[in-house]
């Protein structure tokens, strides 16, 4: 299985050096899409997957491309992003016991999943003709994943689940057999879980929809796409997923009442206060309590929000690296399973990391 994922990933460079600069950079996130992300080529203790090749080619061809490099220009998202990578590595190497070699092996396939992917479209993206060429790319990509998606979804037939024996990670593990709900199956595709697989088509909403803005057929096409982009999120039928959407839509609404933003939020954040105030604990455990909308595990996200908070003098310098925090008994569960990006960038690289997250996102 290796020659083929060496296979895919020799096309898909070939294919980012011949094609333009946009195109190039879809080639890349349509490998990331399709091909499953728990395959790769083992060489010693690292583990090469297609996108880390298919990355690698297009940084260098953007390094060394005049037109490319001529137009990039560091802003600050650009600074935040490299102070929250920084903030991700750095701290590892106080927590790891392994040898510094395979902590520097891991952090640099870390940096060729992250800030290596990030560098690539920065240097790409450059202007709104080069989105929306992207973007018409990736919506047309979607559609087949998207009907695999429903496909799995009402059938429980997984064609991808064969391949799981030959990821180097989870081999044996039968990750595939994710609980049911409602009555149907999440939806996976070529992903390792059904929370990146809905993620997937939740982050290429919002510019999928925007594609309306375009003139002739595209201008109709966008609504489908959309809607077919909703439907593969919804497949997964994972909270995540779900969340992200609802939020992509209210902010979609927004759009066209900007002058209301700053009001709503003045309003979320007094009423979170007054919540508060009234039910006489944190407005966090109001909301798990009140809002669950795949009857889940909201507690669970909960709780480690108070496990993250009791034990913050324990992780808040450099965290716990890849260890585990040994809140496992208080969840009811063997293990940790943190939920939250925020607490789990915390747990594992210290408080600086968090505040870098932020800084990023706002």
């Amino acid at each position: 299985m290796q020659g083929v994922t060496l296979t895919f990933a020799l096309i898909a460079c070939l294919l980012v050096i011949a094609l333009r600069p946009q195109y190039a950079l879809a080639v890349f996130i349509t490998a990331l899409l399709w091909y499953p992300s728990f395959l790769a080529v083992s060489v010693g203790t690292i583990d090469i997957l297609v996108g880390r090749f298919v990355v690698a080619v297009l940084l260098i061809r953007c390094i060394f491309d005049d037109g490319l490099r001529s137009k990039f220009v560091w802003s600050r998202l650009d600074t935040f992003v490299t102070i929250s990578m920084a903030a991700s590595i750095v701290p590892y190497f106080f927590t790891q016991d392994q040898p510094p070699m395979l902590v520097i092996e891991s952090r640099g396939g870390y940096l060729m999943d992250t800030w290596c992917a990030y560098l690539a479209a920065r240097f790409v993206v450059t202007d709104r003709t080069r989105l929306v060429a992207l973007m018409k790319c990736i919506a047309v990509v979607l559609v087949p994943l998207a009907l695999l998606g429903v496909v799995e979804c009402f059938t429980g037939w997984r064609p991808f689940a064969a391949l799981w024996s030959y990821s180097p990670w989870f081999q044996g593990r039968g990750r595939f057999l994710l609980e049911g709900r409602w009555g149907l199956n999440r939806a996976v595709g070529p992903f390792s879980h059904a929370i990146l697989f809905g993620g997937g088509f939740a982050m290429f909403l919002p510019l999928i929809y925007y594609l309306r803005h375009e003139k002739k057929q595209w201008r109709s096409l966008a609504y489908v796409l959309s809607g077919v982009a909703l439907l593969g999120a919804l497949s997964s039928l994972s909270s995540g997923p779900w969340v992200t959407v609802l939020v992509v839509i209210f902010c979609l609404a927004m759009e066209g009442h900007k002058a209301w933003v700053k009001r709503i939020f003045l309003f979320g954040l007094f009423s979170c206060i007054l919540i508060g105030i009234v039910s006489n604990r944190p407005v966090y455990h109001v909301i798990a309590s009140a809002a669950n909308p795949l009857g889940g595990a909201s507690w669970h996200r909960a709780k480690l929000i108070d496990l993250a908070i009791e034990h913050f003098p324990e992780w808040w310098r450099v965290g716990y690296g890849d260890r585990d925090p040994g809140w496992g008994a208080s969840l009811g569960m063997t293990w940790t399973d943190v939920t939250n990006e925020y607490i789990l960038s915390g747990v594992r690289y210290g408080i600086v990391a968090v505040i870098s997250l932020f800084a990023v996102l706002i």
